[in-house]
């Protein structure tokens, strides 16, 4: 079970949901927690929350996202029991994890800008550029990198735009196709070799005797 999530401007999260499984009490006991210590929270940030419908006829629910400060203060407000006590450790974990994650996205973002200049120069000057070339080459390379176009990417995790959805990992992939991409439009090549090789079947790695 993922612990922490990402929202679209970048920043680390759990839910009071997430809370309540792992630490083996009531959803309703950890939404009147924060309701109560409303102040204290707020300390550390706004709380954010969102609607969840629930299936049949059960009322919508509020689940509220907490940063990793208003976590740790909720968890201090908490019975010391074993799931407890096993959920923090888990927690400080994820949210460490998460931290590193952001770190090699911002890096890889840094490196990613010169190369996203080269790539609109050289579609400015490509003969053989089709409609729309800048976001048609753009949600190929993001597809490639991650199965889904900036619309998709969007939509499923919120960032701003379509490399601000990636993961560093997929950041990273997205960055090998832009060298290709570049490489291809100034040799003369069209959208559909490009794509070609954005999808090419990757090849397995064989070990020798």
């Amino acid at each position: 079970m993922e612990l922490v999530y990402m929202d679209g401007r970048k920043e680390p999260y759990t839910t009071s949901e997430i809370v309540a499984e792992c630490a083996d009490i009531k959803h309703d006991t950890v939404q009147s927690l924060i309701r109560n210590h409303q102040q204290d929270f707020e300390a550390y940030g706004i709380i954010g929350f969102e609607i969840r419908k629930l299936s049949g006829r059960g009322r919508p629910q509020k689940i509220y996202r907490l940063n990793e400060q208003q976590a740790t203060l909720l968890i201090t407000y908490l019975k010391n029991t074993e799931p407890v006590r096993a959920f923090k450790t888990n927690l400080v974990k994820a949210f460490f994890e998460m931290r590193d994650e952001l770190a090699n996205f911002k890096l890889q973002r840094a490196l990613e800008q010169p190369k996203r200049k080269e790539l609109h120069e050289a579609i400015e000057s490509w003969e053989q550029a089709p409609k729309h070339a800048h976001s048609t080459v753009n949600n190929l390379l993001l597809k490639g990198a991650s199965g889904m176009n900036k619309r998709q990417l969007v939509a499923e995790r919120g960032g701003h735009n379509g490399i601000d959805s990636l993961t560093s990992t997929e950041l990273v992939q997205y960055q090998a196709l832009e060298d290709m991409a570049i490489a291809m439009i100034n040799l003369g090549m069209g959208y559909q070799d490009i794509k070609a090789m954005v999808f090419r079947p990757k090849r397995k790695r064989t070990t020798g005797a």
